[in-house]
Formats: C-alpha cells, structure tokens, sequence
C-alpha cells in the first residue's frame, strides 16, 4: 500500500474519520456519536481507521474539519484544518462533477453551498433554529413512538402530507400533534414533518438564491429518503445522495490536503495510537473587547497546545500551537 490521506470531520453530534487511497477513492470510514466528548470521538475513530487499515499504514497526509475542527488539528497533528463549507463543496465536487447547489442537513445544524464552476459562490448556515436540523426529527419521532429510520419509508408511502407549520420546532410539533388528534395516517404526518424541515431550510437560507441543478443532498439527515422525497417535490429537480453522504465533510478535507501532500515533506500526523494521548481542557473569558468570548485552552502536562474560540481569531492566530501552525480556513 503507497499510503492513505485521512480526514476527520468533528460536530456536535457526529464525528467522521476517513482515509482515501492516491485515486481518492474512499478506503474505509467510520461514523461515531460526539456524544460532547469530542476528543475521545477522534481518539477511537482514528484507532478503528488503524485496525481496519493496519498499524503500519503509512499516513501521508491528515486534515481536520467540523466546528471542533482547531481542537482536532491538536489532537491527531493535523496538516491541514480547513472550514466546513469548502470541505463539503470539495467532496460534492469531487463526487458529482458539476454539481451547482450542495444541501447539508446534519444534527445540529445545515448549510446551503452555491458552486458555479467548482467555486463556492454563496452559502448560509444555520446554527440556530432545530426546526431546520436532525434534531427536529429525532424529536418527533420520539414523540411518535416511530424509529427515525422508518420515516423514509413511511413518507413514501404517503399520498399528500399532512400540513405542519416549519417555522418554529414549538409550533411545529404542536401542529402535529393536532394532526394526530384528528386522526391523520401516521405516514401523512411523518411526509408532513419532513416537508415541513424543507420549508424551514428553504426560507431560512436560500432566500434570493438560485439554487440549480445538479443537487446534492448530503449529511446524516439524507439517510431519510422522505426528505428526499420532500426536496424534489419542493425544487421539482433530482436531488442526488452520494453513497457517503454521512461522513462528506472528512472526505472533502481529505481530499485538500491530498492536494497539499506534494508540497509537504513529511506529514504531521501524530500516529493511529494518538489513542494515548492524554490531555484537559479549560476556559476563560477574553477581556479583549466587550463580545467577552469565552476561550477554550487545551493542554498536555503543563504545556497549552492551543486556544480558540474567540470571534475575533486572535487566540488562535496568535498562540504559538500546532493548531495555528497549521493553514486554516
């Protein structure tokens, strides 16, 4: 084997580690629950990427992307930490050439990612409102006593779909919950549910944007051929989902730095047994300005590897880590 080029993709639900051949071609992934242990996610995904691949599995590359993306680049000596957007973008990219329009749906937060020639020309994200996230769903299968799994195929099942306001998670379920009362089919509620999650990614971020085909539907959420379903019936387009589509954002990153390799002279990566390193973590509030940003500072023994977390980029554009040695974007 000539070496492997591994990306890590680290959120609030999910964390994602792959390791891509000299083609780009996927080797293995693994998809593990954060479970707000973020460390001990990379930790154990990187050590199940060791034993499917092998210890001696030459690593001649690494990335870190995701929102704990600075605190992974520590972790596993990252070579490249690059932002979500441009991570996923590469890997639509790379997986349906000439894609336009890239819908992200994760757990806790989605994005919408224009291309025009392979170049992201616009995005908005949101962080804010569950109505437009994972979570929405999880929550109200919870509450109707149906594995979210089995939605997709219970929205195909249905004919119209029951009407359930998007706007609000609140609103949203007491909407179906009177919908329930009233005796509606459980799959016309749970087509309801998904059509109503596409409402709320449409208005909330791709207002006074053309979104062309091709399409594609990528994050854990696309595992739901509902939404799908509901997608299509609301752009009246195909939506692609690559076979991948849970663990993209660590395939774009990998990608990147394959891009950067001939241009390294050794990779940075710590190892597969990057499993034993042992760290703590702190924070404390920057009296820089009055955003009074809370800073995350990460440390092995006495010594601060890196901080971050301010709005600014000041913590980790100026402390001397291997975080901010790295390229970030």
């Amino acid at each position: 084997m000539d070496g492997v080029f591994l990306g890590v993709d680290v959120g609030s639900v999910s964390t994602n580690v792959v390791a891509l051949d000299g083609a780009g071609e996927v080797m293995t992934s693994v998809y593990l629950r954060t479970r707000g242990q973020p460390i001990v996610a990379v930790q154990e995904g990187v050590r199940e990427v060791g034993r499917e691949l092998g210890a001696d599995t030459p690593v001649l590359g690494a990335g870190a992307t995701g929102s704990a993306r600075y605190l992974t680049g520590v972790v596993i000596g990252a070579d490249l930490v690059k932002n979500e957007i441009t991570s996923h973008a590469v890997a639509a990219s790379h997986i349906i050439p000439g894609v336009r329009t890239v819908l992200e749906i994760g757990g806790q937060d989605s994005k919408l990612i224009l291309l025009r020639d392979g170049v992201v020309t616009d995005f908005a994200m949101n962080t804010v409102c569950a109505a437009g996230t994972g979570s929405f769903l999880d929550h109200q299968s919870a509450r109707l006593g149906v594995p979210v799994e089995e939605f997709g195929d219970l929205a195909l099942k249905a004919d119209e779909g029951a009407q359930i306001a998007g706007r609000c998670s609140v609103f949203a379920e007491s909407d179906m919950i009177h919908k329930q009362q009233v005796g509606y089919p459980i799959e016309e509620i749970v087509l309801g549910l998904c059509r109503s999650l596409v409402r709320n990614f449409l208005n909330n971020l791709a207002k006074g944007k053309k979104l062309e085909s091709p399409v594609v539907f990528q994050g854990g959420v696309a595992a739901n051929i509902g939404m799908k379903r509901a997608f299509e019936d609301a752009l009246e387009v195909e939506v692609n989902i690559p076979s991948y589509h849970d663990v993209m954002g660590a395939i774009g990153v990998a990608l990147l730095v394959m891009d950067e390799a001939p241009y390294m002279e050794k990779s940075n990566f710590r190892g597969f047994s990057l499993a034993d390193f042992e760290y703590n973590t702190s924070s404390f509030n920057c009296a820089g300005c009055s955003n009074n940003c809370e800073i995350v500072k990460i440390k092995t023994g006495r010594e601060t590897l890196a901080c971050w977390g301010g709005r600014c980029g000041k913590w980790e554009l100026e402390f001397d880590s291997p975080a901010a040695r790295v390229p970030k974007g």
